[in-house]
């Protein structure tokens, strides 16, 4: 297998996802914009259609195991697609004819580097994040300028904004900082000029950890979301929860549903505390496998 369970720094992610393009030439890597230190933000796509389904990762830099739970699938989906085999008990080619899927393995390209080589990673900017983070640098989940993506979509921004600064929270820092405006940050703009230009039908958005899937927006249910829910619930064995404090507002799920009314789930993968163990990956990937296709293909 081309994937394994190890930290896809930059340079890694990069290598592995060519490989896996030149190994599969149905999957092509599209660019998507460019992180605030100029890394690369880019998608898998994978088969055609009227519209997508799209599944993105590592919006938090201490998140980074989601890339593998993500590279895992691509690989998996590409060879049953090349070899006609089985995956998860599905003829992929059939289910996936006149359909397509678009996976972002890395939405924060630039905090998955701090979370994983630390002030090496951080260039110009290191003294600035180390007095952020104060040394603990594998905590990160912001981008380089100490935001938050997950808090810079916007929907319901300004509410969010406002508890951000009830907790404490009144400019950058490593974590739940939604920016000065809603869309400021070049991560956050890159994943939704996909979603308004690329035809994206339902949207999945990978963290870690809680065993848990999130599939609203305060009372906004876009059709099908509940049926779906269910689904990918009944696959995972995650149960369904509805974000609160914090959590609510500002997230790319939340975003999706609000301006484009279609389906959108955040799935919080494993158990323990970030950034989970890299070898637990496999182990996630095999219980979620299943719920990936299916989001592919439904």
């Amino acid at each position: 297998m081309t994937v394994q369970p190890k930290e896809y720094d930059y340079a890694a992610l990069r290598k592995v996802s060519r490989t896996l393009c030149e190994q599969y030439n149905f999957m092509k890597e599209i660019p998507l914009g460019n992180s605030c230190a100029g890394r690369e933000i880019f998608g898998l796509r994978i088969g055609k259609g009227a519209e997508y389904a799209l599944i993105a990762a590592a919006f938090h830099g201490s998140e980074y195991l989601s890339e593998n739970v993500l590279l895992f699938f691509a690989e998996e989906l590409c060879e049953a697609l090349q070899t006609n085999i089985s995956f998860a008990g599905m003829n992929v080619r059939r289910a996936l004819f006149g359909r397509g899927v678009v996976l972002v393995p890395c939405v924060n390209p630039d905090g998955c580097e701090i979370a994983i080589h630390g002030r090496a990673a951080c260039g110009q900017a290191a003294a600035f994040i180390e007095q952020l983070c104060r040394g603990d640098f594998k905590h990160w989940n912001a981008n380089l300028r100490g935001v938050d993506i997950n808090h810079n979509f916007d929907a319901g921004w300004e509410a969010l904004h406002r508890l951000e600064r009830k907790s404490g929270i009144f400019g950058p820092a490593p974590t739940r900082f939604g920016g000065s405006k809603p869309e400021s940050e070049p991560e956050t703009a890159a994943l939704t000029k996909l979603c308004r230009t690329g035809r994206i039908r339902h949207a999945m958005a990978l963290h870690t950890q809680g065993e848990v899937i999130y599939w609203t927006y305060g009372q906004n249910r876009p059709p099908r979301s509940e049926r779906m829910a269910e689904i990918l619930a009944t696959s995972s064995g995650y149960a369904l929860d509805v974000s609160m404090g914090l959590a609510e507002g500002g997230g790319f799920k939340d975003w999706f549903i609000s301006e484009l009314n279609r389906p959108a789930f955040t799935v919080e993968m494993g158990l323990g505390k970030n950034p989970l163990p890299i070898e637990d990956s496999r182990k996630i990937y095999e219980r979620l496998r299943e719920m990936l296709l299916l989001t592919a293909i439904m």
